[in-house]
């Protein structure tokens, strides 16, 4: 992947991505305030005074700038950790049934088609209810052993038309173990789009969990950005005007949705060739001159002059 290929939007993407990664990594330090410490009364209006003070108290006096940078750490950990195992069973199922085909092929695919068949939604929260703790990690695991079938699908149809190419039959001949084919072979050229299929599942992963917060199913003894959803809305923060509760945490979500569904779509044109050719085209069109008619510049007389006369010339002289 050139640099010089990379377009405006993967740009604001990873400027996103990486304000919201430093805001997770670094503002607890800079905060200094545990989550869970009583500060101030019921929603308590932001003010100046302290750091800690500069979106106000929650319902129960704690404060919302250090739930929110707490938050953010949690829910983008539920992210990576769901997205990274989603995306290595997804990857692993496609990659072997697509490669080896047969009667492997037809359990591992009738698998995959059983799973997308059930609702994954539903399955994590049927899950979740069963659980007697549910800490960040165990919650994205569950969320990751479920959100693997529809990559699974795709990497198997990939790797099928893979396998049929020459360095394959290649590699085969050579002597070399199915187990290296894949590896050295056959999923380099599927890389691209496992890396934008880790982008979708880490932020379908971090909305998963936003979504079993707002149900009363989030991470047991931790803060997250949809558990403070949560206890904004059944504390009525919306109804008595306390914005300083719900807003923060919405807008991070919708940072962070935003921010991986557009490096996604900039992965996509830098990695296809025929929307990279596709800009290049579209720049140039929009960067050439306007085509002038030849006829017209000849006829048309310049400032301040007259027109010319046009006079028929003849073969051979005139009468």
């Amino acid at each position: 992947m050139k640099i010089s290929n990379l377009t405006p939007r993967f740009w604001v993407a990873a400027a996103l991505l990486g304000f919201t990664l430093l805001l997770g990594a670094i503002g607890p330090l800079i905060v200094n305030t545990d989550p869970n410490a009583v500060i101030g009364g019921l929603y308590d209006p932001p003010n100046g005074s302290s750091i800690a003070m500069w979106l106000g108290t929650d319902n129960e006096g704690q404060s919302v700038m250090a739930n929110l940078v707490y938050g953010i750490r949690t829910s983008l950990w539920v992210g990576l950790v769901a997205g990274a195992v989603a995306t290595l069973i997804g990857v692993i199922i496609g990659l072997v049934s697509g490669y080896v085909g047969g009667y492997v092929d037809d359990i591992l695919s009738a698998l995959t088609n059983i799973a997308l068949a059930i609702p994954t939604l539903i399955v994590i929260i049927l899950v979740s209810v069963a659980l007697q703790t549910r800490t960040p990690t165990i919650l994205a695991l569950v969320i990751g052993f479920t959100a693997w079938p529809w990559l699974a699908r795709a990497v198997r149809a990939q790797s099928t038309s893979v396998r049929t190419r020459e360095h394959i039959d290649v590699a085969r001949l050579s002597g070399a173990r199915s187990i290296t084919i894949l590896a050295w072979d056959v999923l380099p050229y599927l890389l691209s789009y496992v890396v934008m299929a880790f982008v979708l599942q880490v932020s379908a992963a971090i909305l998963f969990e936003a979504t079993l917060s707002l149900l009363g199913l989030g991470p047991s003894g931790s803060v997250s950005l949809g558990i403070m959803l949560y206890w904004a809305i059944a504390w009525g923060s919306i109804r008595t005007g306390a914005w300083w509760a719900f807003l923060p945490p919405t807008i991070m979500l919708s940072i962070i949705s935003f921010s991986l569904l557009l490096l996604q779509s900039s992965l996509d044109e830098v990695f296809n060739p025929r929307l990279r050719r596709g800009r290049a085209k579209r720049k140039v069109a929009e960067g050439a001159p306007q085509p002038v008619d030849e006829r017209l510049a000849v006829a048309s007389p310049q400032a301040g002059e007259a027109p010319a006369l046009e006079t028929p010339v003849t073969s051979g002289g005139g009468r």
